[in-house]
């Protein structure tokens, strides 16, 4: 699902990536660790296509994202990758349901499937009775499943997240971290962590260890 082949970048004279290799399989949860400044994010960007390596290659879903130009890669990152971060990110004016759908909207899919699809999705999260709530009426835990949910609404190939339950507290952390494994179960969903909560590190099928700017041990 995910290959990447001696990726660098650097920012100035900084050399964030040295060279590093990964594949990642359908349907398989990958943690990536590793002390600040190892090179997780910026990793986790490249494989997002939000930044572009110097050097090296990085396929998703059989697709060469360097060879594709800028409108074609925006499409892709609309309709393949899905995007979870630390911070929820939830816009504050819009409610549960209508943060779901954005994504959907953005790629002009039909109205009515984006919303039965987002029903779906907060069904699923457990959030059926929260989807006309807006975020400031939502608990902590609440808008993490929400800002899931709404990477999941076009179906994507891949998710990656970024610190998920780092802003959280410890029973929240702890549901959020088994719903990323309850949908590689029930959807078969690729998933890529960064995360320094070693509990969710060691729960993943793989756990990858970044030092300086490389993957150090698997």
């Amino acid at each position: 699902m995910i290959h990447v082949e001696n990726i660098r970048k650097s920012f100035g004279v900084l050399e964030v990536l040295r060279g590093v290799s990964l594949d990642v399989a359908q349907g398989e949860v990958v943690s990536i660790v590793g002390a600040s400044g190892a090179g997780k994010t910026t990793l986790l960007q490249i494989l997002g296509t939000l930044s572009a390596p110097d050097g090296g290659r990085v396929c998703i879903d059989g697709c060469d994202v360097g060879a594709m130009g800028e409108r074609e890669l925006s499409r892709f990152r609309n309709e393949r990758i899905g995007f979870v971060f630390q911070f929820h990110n939830l816009l504050p004016e819009f409610t549960a349901l209508e943060n779901v759908c954005i994504p959907g909207f953005i790629g002009r899919r039909d109205r009515r499937e984006v919303e039965r699809r987002a029903v779906e999705l907060l069904e699923m999260m457990n959030l059926s009775a929260r989807r006309d709530h807006k975020p400031a009426a939502l608990s902590g835990g609440e808008q993490q499943r929400v800002a899931i949910a709404r990477a999941l609404v076009n179906s994507p190939a891949v998710l990656l997240a970024d610190e998920p339950s780092g802003n959280l507290d410890s029973r929240n952390r702890e549901e959020i971290h088994r719903l990323f494994f309850d949908l590689r179960d029930r959807m078969g969903q690729t998933v890529v962590i960064v995360t320094h909560d070693e509990s969710l590190a060691a729960m993943a099928d793989r756990r990858i260890v970044m030092s300086d700017g490389l993957i150090v041990s698997e």
